[in-house]
């Protein structure tokens, strides 16, 4: 329960045999606040996107990212997005249509997100509820069938580069996630730090010794602690930054900007 007793916290993790973390978070708040923070992170040996389902709804409000997020960048690596996304575009435009865009999106955030993400804000409605339900089913399954394909990996410097991947994307959120605000208004700081580095972002500790900074050295103030902001580069995108053959359209974007 929240430290003001009116809020219930629920936690479950599992693990599998190529599944290192299968965790949920659920809130219900007695003001009609709920969340959903429903993550799947594969072990080193599988290059597995990361299944992300993260719903919030307070009042007539709901805030929504329903991603398989790569592991290995997309803006980067053509072979990854050819590998695990290529296949999933139509899925992923189906509910583009659906669904509105949720705004602007920072490019420091966009890197951990795939051609087919859910983005989307939106008033409360049994029309869009039933669409995201649909949604979640889709994506979910998606990812359980790649998971069923994916064969273990054995060249050693490819699961170290796996297991650095996840890392990086674990410090990332633990440190960014904007969520952090509500669990420390609801448990406290000590308890929020707990159950973020311990339960929703298990293995920063595990599977990696880099900082933060290390991987983001962008955000080091001067007095050498980590800057708050959200974005460093201070460029986000107002709409969708794919187009319907999930390219990125950033790419031609910062070209531009480099030409100028």
């Amino acid at each position: 329960m929240s430290m003001d007793a009116r809020t219930e916290l629920q936690m479950l993790s599992f693990e599998a045999p190529k599944v290192r973390l299968l965790r949920c978070l659920s809130i219900e708040g007695n003001d009609g606040m709920q969340v959903l923070d429903f993550a799947v992170f594969p072990k080193p040996e599988f290059d597995l996107p990361i299944f992300c389902a993260n719903f919030f709804t307070a009042a007539s409000t709901n805030i929504v990212v329903l991603d398989l997020n790569p592991l290995h960048a997309v803006t980067d690596r053509d072979d990854y997005k050819e590998k695990y996304y290529r296949h999933l575009i139509p899925l992923g435009l189906k509910y583009a249509e659906l669904l509105p865009w949720g705004g602007k999106i920072t490019s420091e955030s966009l890197r951990f997100f795939s051609p087919i993400v859910i983005w989307t804000k939106f008033s409360s409605s049994q029309y869009y509820y039933d669409v995201l339900f649909s949604a979640f089913k889709d994506y979910y399954k998606a990812w359980l069938e790649l998971m069923e394909q994916a064969t273990e990996e054995i060249d050693t410097s490819e699961i170290v580069s796996n297991r650095e991947a996840q890392h990086r994307y674990l410090m990332w959120r633990a440190e960014k996630d904007p969520g952090h605000r509500l669990l420390r208004r609801l448990v406290g700081e000590a308890l929020a730090e707990e159950i973020l580095r311990s339960f929703l972002f298990n293995g920063v500790q595990e599977l990696g010794s880099k900082t933060f900074l290390d991987y983001f050295p962008e955000y080091r103030s001067d007095s050498g602690t980590i800057n708050e902001k959200r974005s460093m580069i201070g460029k986000s995108f107002e709409n969708r930054p794919w187009d319907t053959e999930g390219n990125f359209l950033g790419n031609s974007l910062r070209w531009i900007m480099a030409v100028n």
